[in-house]
């Protein structure tokens, strides 16, 4: 079993920045691709940015050019740096990355359990 764990959520003012974190933990062999989603009250969870081994770091075009994803495979965990917020931005944001685990042949899909971001004066 794996469990994926988000920090760094919290309140900011319109303007900040925050740096959400996305530690993953358990059995693992390798992870492919880490994603991150968010969900304002009453929307959908919408896909916000995706880094994938090989390929560059896509994102939503409600956050291009303010948000930035990485990874540090070394520590299984996924970093998502937030700079120019707005109140747009407030959400729960959400964790999700496909993993191969030891003695499995596939990769299995996990989410973390989401850190609030709002965004407010």
């Amino acid at each position: 079993q794996v469990q994926l764990v988000e920090s760094g959520g919290g309140l900011v003012q319109p303007g900040g920045s925050l740096r959400l974190s996305c530690a993953a933990s358990g059995s693992i062999f390798s992870i492919n691709g880490m994603n991150w989603y968010r969900q304002a009250p009453g929307k959908q969870r919408d896909l916000v940015a995706t880094i994938t081994p090989g390929d560059r770091p896509r994102y939503a075009d409600s956050v291009k050019g303010r948000f930035t994803i990485s990874r540090d495979d070394a520590k299984h965990t996924t970093y998502l740096q937030m700079n120019s917020l707005t109140p747009e931005d407030t959400a729960v944001y959400y964790c999700n990355a496909d993993v191969f685990e030891i003695g499995i042949s596939y990769f299995r899909n996990y989410w973390g359990q989401g850190t609030q971001v709002t965004v407010s004066s």
